[in-house]
């Protein structure tokens, strides 16, 4: 980004940007007003403090000044089902900041993509294509190396390392895959064992867990879950039942879908991760609902089904749940387990990756999602993801979350519990350790000690945050995107 838009940066980021399963949802006015607000803010109180703007924004001076400002401008436009709870000096006093924004909780992210800039799945491309060219452009240093696909680095494994390991006060992460035949994977499960490698050579070791991608309905899938159970040391299975051949995907409860789970058990893995929400287009879209969820949770109860997106739609408005709700986005999910009589807390979860980052922009929506499904999914159940680094670096996420309250309006006409700092830290990661099978209070004390924690102390003493998002931000970047996917 240019240095002249340098004063239009912010610490919490409220844009367009997709993960580029969906096409780039407009900001409404509440929302502009809201980043307008922010700004002034921002350089308001900076030039209280005497210090440059550009500064000020990594501290956690300027996320207070930056979330308050959202929740003056949302409550001037009728948001106000949820806000972001900080003390009105938190902008001004460092100590009060760090005390409500710093980092208390163990933060296991379940779901992290990158891509390989120098993999396989560039060959297929005509000579000249620049894949993904509009996503972060000059954004990142590594963008200035030699290569006309130099810019690629930026979304490679170096850039994701600084992103969620450094800029980020996120522990452990899943590493996860998208929906591709096994010939044209941006990231293959060689290139993502070799990105755990280097982690461990930094001595951090176990801070990076791997899927294994399947999709039962194209050929060959089936037969490769042996291998990347056996071979790649596979935390999970992660498939998309939107995705297939022919352009149209699968339920869980069909033979392909059940052939999976049978298969995925006998292998010993008993986590499958499925995309659901954010549907692909309308020839998929009665795969991207959860009807089959609750039927397979309750064929299946010793599987752990993780809902990621938890069923939630770009383009359906959260509201409360109603029995007699349509049945779309995260309504899906919960009509789905209520009516199979899968109970809160046993073996559905719900996981957060772009759901979260979409919702922040709009307190109403995010009181209702978050509020239904700690009731209805669980509040062990419900799981952090950030789908990053399409958005960059995940701490505005983080910070944002660590905020977050439902409103008492909103408790007490809908029955929500309010979110407070036992729940906060359920969310962040140690839900996920149940079915990720790990000990958070060994690997919380490994990680504060290890090689990638001491680096990350020597960063902090002159952190380099770009504050930018990879992901297309309007609809003819999204098109673009998928020209090439």
């Amino acid at each position: 980004m240019s240095d002249n838009n340098e004063h239009q940066k912010l610490p919490i980021k409220i844009d367009t940007t997709s993960n580029g399963e969906f096409a780039p949802v407009d900001l409404q006015p509440a929302q502009k007003q809201a980043n307008q607000q922010a700004i002034l803010s921002t350089t308001n109180d900076a030039a209280r403090l005497n210090v440059q703007r550009r500064q000020f924004i990594t501290t956690s001076c300027g996320v207070a000044s930056t979330l308050l400002a959202f929740n003056t401008a949302f409550a001037k436009t009728g948001l106000s089902g949820g806000f972001y709870q900080l003390s009105a000096d938190a902008a001004m006093e460092t100590d009060l900041a760090d005390a409500e924004l710093g980092k208390h909780e163990f933060i296991f992210d379940i779901q992290g993509h990158f891509v390989n800039p120098q993999g396989n799945w560039l060959n297929k491309l005509p000579p000249g294509a620049k894949p993904l060219s509009f996503m972060p452009k000059s954004q990142c240093d590594l963008a200035n190396q030699p290569g006309d696909r130099a810019y690629l680095n930026c979304l490679g494994s170096e850039e994701f390392i600084k992103d969620v390991f450094m800029d980020s006060d996120t522990d452990l992460m899943v590493l996860s895959f998208v929906p591709s035949a096994l010939e044209n994977e941006p990231l293959t499960i060689e290139e993502a064992a070799a990105t755990r490698d280097i982690i461990a050579r930094m001595e951090g070791d176990h801070r990076l867990l791997l899927h294994g991608r399947i999709n039962p309905n194209q050929p060959g899938d089936l037969e490769g879950m042996d291998t990347l159970a056996e071979e790649w040391d596979i935390a999970a299975f992660k498939t998309y039942t939107q995705y297939g051949p022919d352009g149209k995907g699968y339920a869980l409860t069909d033979d392909d879908g059940l052939a999976m789970i049978e298969k995925a058990r006998t292998l010993g893995v008993k986590n499958i991760c499925i995309h659901k929400g954010i549907p692909f287009g309308p020839k998929s879209f009665e795969h991207s609902l959860c009807d089959d969820v609750g039927k397979a949770a309750k064929m299946y109860p010793d599987i752990n089904f993780i809902i990621y997106h938890s069923g939630f739609d770009p383009a359906h408005k959260e509201t409360a749940y109603h029995s007699g709700n349509t049945n779309r986005g995260i309504d899906s999910l919960i009509h789905s387990v209520i009516k199979n009589d899968v109970r809160p807390n046993s073996n559905v979860y719900a996981e957060l990756g772009s759901t979260w980052r979409f919702l922040m922009r709009d307190p109403n929506q995010a009181a209702h999602a978050l509020g239904k499904m700690i009731t209805h999914i669980g509040e062990h159940n419900v799981l952090w993801g950030t789908d990053s680094i399409w958005y960059g670096s995940p701490q505005d996420q983080i910070q944002a979350f660590r905020a977050f309250q439902i409103s008492e309006e909103f408790q007490e006409q809908h029955g929500y519990r309010a979110m407070d700092a036992d729940l906060r830290a359920r969310i962040f990661g140690l839900n996920a350790t149940k079915p990720y099978q790990i000990s958070a209070s060994e690997v919380h004390q490994f990680v504060q000690h290890d090689g990638l924690a001491r680096q990350k102390e020597n960063y902090l003493n002159n952190p380099t945050p770009h504050f930018n998002t990879y992901g297309p931000k309007t609809r003819r970047e999204f098109l673009n995107l998928m020209r090439w996917c």
